[in-house]
């Protein structure tokens, strides 16, 4: 317990100067974590990418993923933005650079710099006691998660995110990483990129014991190919949770779930 308050202290001792009033959120996986962390009052305005937390469905837009509107950006004067690379296009980073709007930039690539970057996003709001607080409670859900449902020998699996052209995830792709806490292995791990595309052909020769896909009908195409184990197991497994798709608090509760679908018997 006095850990807990030291780490409290200097949080707030540091974050005194990063204290805002008027933040931008330009994803909606950051906006989740503003929200999560009690401080939907200090945004002003969010970037829309699929469906808003309830708690902003009145919050003005500032575009959509990819498409920031500049002008509708400054009219908010915020003083700080809240940035995943991915969101906006490079042309528009530069713009964004020369604003010179302090800004803060979050990707996470595992589920343990997820948490970190919930701390630091708490402090940049100068509200770092709740970013300790939330960041505590989901380390210890991983923990549990981790105990529960580790192997000896990892279970090989493919997720699978697009059919046509056939999309997956790489190792450094943070759900590559939530399949790890549920004692399983991405078998396309090796890939760099964080979405790369693969052949059918790559699959096969992998052989994964699961296949993980978020359609039914993706999944039932596999069945032309009994040699894999996956099939062979009847280890077709649909995940309709789109929580794993953003990397905020809740992505540990969507963790849990997949970890369920992948071994119900533990």
């Amino acid at each position: 317990m006095l850990r807990y308050w030291l780490a409290v202290l200097l949080l707030a001792v540091s974050g005194l100067a990063a204290a805002v009033e008027r933040v931008v959120s330009l994803a909606p996986s950051l906006s989740e974590i503003v929200v999560e962390l009690g401080s939907a009052d200090l945004l002003v305005g969010v970037l829309d990418a699929g469906e808003r937390p309830v708690e902003l469905k009145d919050m003005p837009s500032v575009g959509r993923y990819g498409q920031l509107d500049m002008e509708r950006l400054l009219s908010l004067k915020p003083d700080l933005l809240l940035l995943w690379p991915g969101s906006v296009g490079p042309a528009q980073r530069e713009q964004l650079k020369r604003l010179n709007i302090p800004t803060y930039v979050a990707e996470p690539h595992n589920l343990g710099q997820l948490t970190a970057q919930i701390e630091s996003i708490a402090t940049q709001l100068g509200r770092p006691e709740r970013g300790v607080k939330l960041a505590a409670l989901l380390r210890q859900k991983l923990d549990n998660l981790r105990q529960r449902y580790q192997r000896d020998k990892p279970l090989q699996v493919f997720y699978q995110v697009w059919d046509r052209p056939l999309y997956t995830v790489g190792g450094g792709q943070i759900i590559s990483d939530a399949l790890e806490v549920c004692g399983a292995r991405n078998v396309f791990a090796d890939l760099a990129l964080p979405a790369p595309q693969v052949s059918v052909e790559a699959v096969l020769q992998r052989n994964p014991e699961v296949i993980l896909a978020s359609d039914q009908a993706q999944l039932d195409a596999w069945k032309a190919w009994p040699q894999v184990a996956a099939v062979a197991r009847g280890q077709l497994l649909l995940v309709t949770d789109k929580g794993l798709e953003r990397p905020s608090g809740q992505m540990i509760e969507a963790a849990a779930k997949l970890c369920q679908v992948i071994a119900p018997d533990r």
